[in-house]
């Protein structure tokens, strides 16, 4: 089985710095909080979605260990968030951190407490799309069956998503 997480934000630190800085430091954090980490596609920068006056994100896909149930997973995730300052309010704002449960394994799920796999927008995002064609680029969307090529044609031009050179230099795996 295969767990996929979608890391960005688009918002500078003055601690971290830039926002491949600041997404960096997160994806190092993760293993303090047991996370393995198995591989990083690329570093890409995207327009936010949706559409908006929002500086650019910078976004990536990582692979994680299998080792815990997704809720424990998740629940991670955002200690991490919050220990990077991210704060929950506005849908779809500048952020400093977004961690998202993309993908665990074949898991199709949506739970009351907002737990949903697959991630429910991740088909229509190039900037997921693109980054987890570079790790798995087999993977099929567990509801539709589309792979992952397919799934990418269907998405807007106006989501662009372009890798930002030489980032898979320090990526693991």
């Amino acid at each position: 089985m295969r767990v996929f997480i979608g890391i960005g934000g688009n918002v500078a630190d003055p601690f971290w710095g830039p926002p491949v800085a600041v997404l960096t430091a997160a994806t190092e954090a993760l293993g303090g909080h047991g996370i393995a980490l198995l591989g990083r596609s690329r570093w890409y920068l995207s327009a936010a979605v949706p559409p908006s006056d929002q500086a650019p994100c910078t976004n990536a896909v990582l692979e994680v260990a299998p080792d815990r149930e997704p809720e424990v997973l998740l629940q991670a995730l955002h200690a991490v968030e919050a220990a990077f300052g991210r704060q929950r309010g506005v849908a779809n704002a500048a952020r400093i951190l977004d961690l998202d449960l993309v993908a665990f394994g074949d898991l199709v799920r949506t739970d009351a407490d907002g737990l949903q796999l697959p991630h429910p927008r991740m088909h229509q995002r190039a900037f997921v799309l693109k980054p987890l064609a570079e790790l798995a680029p087999d993977w099929r969307h567990p509801v539709s069956g589309r792979g992952i090529a397919e799934l990418l044609a269907a998405v807007p031009a106006e989501q662009w998503a372009v890798p930002v050179e030489d980032s898979v230099a320090d990526a693991p795996g």
